[in-house]
């Protein structure tokens, strides 16, 4: 484990510079003085590392020195190829790039290692995207400019209740990829906000720099989903579900059930499902005459509303086409 911290160390220091030794301890997790003993520990290896006192001081590498690091284990070569797997740099333009990285880290790995790392590339894909969901066409250039330029941005956006595209001007943060979502995390009006990247219908860069408060983007994107993980679902509905649809039923809505639905059954079963709002709830509307929702009145009305809205515009349409 004392090796570990110690090439971690070396990396830290490769990577950032001048760093205090209390940092160091926060990313490695350990003591102020386990960090001096391993600073010891490097400079007794011939390391050229030395540590400066006072108000600017730290711990830092002699001035150009730089080392060829690649003692990675067989665990961390297997993580770091599956965390490479799937499109998310794809999505970010950096496809090729990412190829490119595994060829060189493939080359640089320990003879011992290529056929674990070879094997877990070849037998391990990370799909991020829900089944159902259909491919994201979501182009991300525009979103990381502004991030990587830290400029203002101009977002044309449509909100989640299908209104029509409104403008605001943000501040970006970052962007966040969740379960084959993309996310931006900025502050508008100095608040934290979260803003879908397929709703943005337009952006465009400023010329503004981004005007953001001393936090990082790990530090919002914490506190906006813990925001969106722990906001009520609101609404209670009761409904009958037939024998043949459970499996499908329970599948499709297992974050909305408040108890266990069962595999099987030989007549219809009653179960809750708890929705943040009344138009959520229109999902229900899949599964036909397979599921009867018993309460509450407001959304039995507003699926009758749907249906029978659904129901002319069909029979409208068959009308014109002379069916």
């Amino acid at each position: 484990m004392r090796s570990d911290r110690l090439l971690s160390l070396l990396l830290l220091l490769q990577t950032h510079g001048r760093l205090p030794a209390p940092e160091l301890a926060r990313r490695l997790e350990v003591s102020v003085r386990t960090v001096l003993r391993d600073v010891e520990a490097l400079s007794a290896a011939g390391i050229p590392v030395y540590t400066e006192r006072g108000r600017h001081g730290g711990i830092a590498l002699l001035a150009g020195f730089r080392t060829d690091v690649t003692g990675m284990t067989a665990d961390e070569a297997r993580a770091l190829f599956v965390l490479l797997t799937g499109d998310t740099h794809a999505a970010l333009g950096l496809g090729a790039a990412a190829g490119s990285a595994l060829r060189k880290i493939m080359a640089a790995l320990p003879a011992p290692h290529r056929e674990a790392a070879d094997l877990v590339a070849r037998r391990i894909i990370v799909d991020p995207v829900r089944w159902r969901t259909g491919a994201s066409s979501v182009d991300l250039s525009t979103l990381q400019e502004a991030v990587f330029t830290d400029r203002r941005l101009r977002l044309r956006y449509r909100s989640g209740d299908a209104s029509a595209p409104t403008d605001r001007v943000v501040d970006p943060y970052g962007l966040v990829e969740k379960a084959g979502v993309w996310y931006l995390v900025a502050d508008r009006d100095g608040a934290p906000r979260l803003y879908r990247a397929d709703r943005v219908v337009d952006a465009e860069v400023m010329d503004a720099p981004a005007d953001r408060r001393h936090t990082t983007l790990a530090a919002e994107w914490e506190t906006l989903r813990a925001r969106v993980d722990e906001f009520p679902a609101r609404l209670t509905v009761r409904v009958r579900v037939a024998p043949a649809a459970l499996a499908r039923f329970a599948l499709l809505h297992r974050a909305e059930l408040v108890s266990a639905v069962p595999a099987k059954a030989t007549e219809a079963v009653e179960v809750e499902l708890r929705f943040a709002a009344l138009p959520a709830a229109r999902t229900l509307l899949a599964f036909g005459t397979d599921v009867t929702v018993l309460s509450p009145e407001s959304v039995i009305a507003d699926l009758a509303e749907v249906s029978a809205a659904t129901a002319a515009h069909y029979a409208n349409h068959r009308h014109r086409s002379g069916a």
